[in-house]
C-alpha cells in the first residue's frame, strides 16, 4: 500500500511512517500533498481551539456578570480553567497571540448564545458587542462588574 492510499485508510499509521520517513531523511518517499494538508490543518485546530475556549470564558463571565444571584465556585473555577488553558495554548503557539482580538471578536456571538441558552435570559439582555476589553480577560484576578 503506497503512503498516499495509507493515508485514506488508517491515518494513525499514516503519521508514524511519515515521522519514521523523515527521521530517516527519507524526503522522497514522503506523501507530500497530505503531509501539507495535515500541517494546514493543526494549524487551523489551534485557532479553532483558541476561539473555542474563549466562547465558554466569555459566556461564564456574561453568566458571572448578569446572574450574580447564582455564582458559584464552579463558575469561578470553569472561569480559570478556560483562562489556564488559554494560556498554556498561547504559550504553546505563541503566533497566535497577534490574533486573540480577532478571535475575542469571533467567539463574543456564540459566547453570547451560550450565556443566553445556560441562563435562560434574552439575547437582547447581552451586549451586541464584546463588552470586555481584552486586556483582563486572561487575567485570573477580573471578573466583570455587575448589571
Amino acid at each position: 500500500m503506497t503512503l498516499a492510499n495509507l493515508y485514506e485508510h488508517d491515518i494513525h499509521a499514516w503519521t508514524q511512517q511519515t515521522a519514521e520517513l523523515l527521521r530517516q531523511r527519507r524526503f522522497q518517499d514522503l506523501d507530500i500533498k497530505h503531509l501539507v494538508e495535515e500541517l494546514e490543518t493543526m494549524g487551523r485546530r489551534d485557532r479553532q481551539e483558541l476561539i473555542s475556549r474563549l466562547k465558554i470564558l466569555l459566556a461564564h463571565l456574561l453568566k458571572w456578570q448578569y446572574q450574580p444571584a447564582h455564582r458559584s465556585s464552579s463558575w469561578r473555577g470553569s472561569i480559570l480553567e478556560q483562562r489556564l488553558r488559554i494560556r498554556d495554548l498561547l504559550a504553546d503557539s505563541p503566533s497566535l497571540k497577534p490574533l486573540l482580538a480577532e478571535a475575542v471578536a469571533a467567539a463574543y456571538g456564540d459566547g453570547a448564545k451560550l450565556a443566553s441558552k445556560e441562563t435562560g435570559l434574552p439575547m437582547a439582555q447581552f451586549p451586541e458587542a464584546m463588552p470586555y476589553a481584552q486586556e483582563p480577560l486572561l487575567d485570573d484576578d477580573w471578573l466583570p462588574e455587575d448589571v
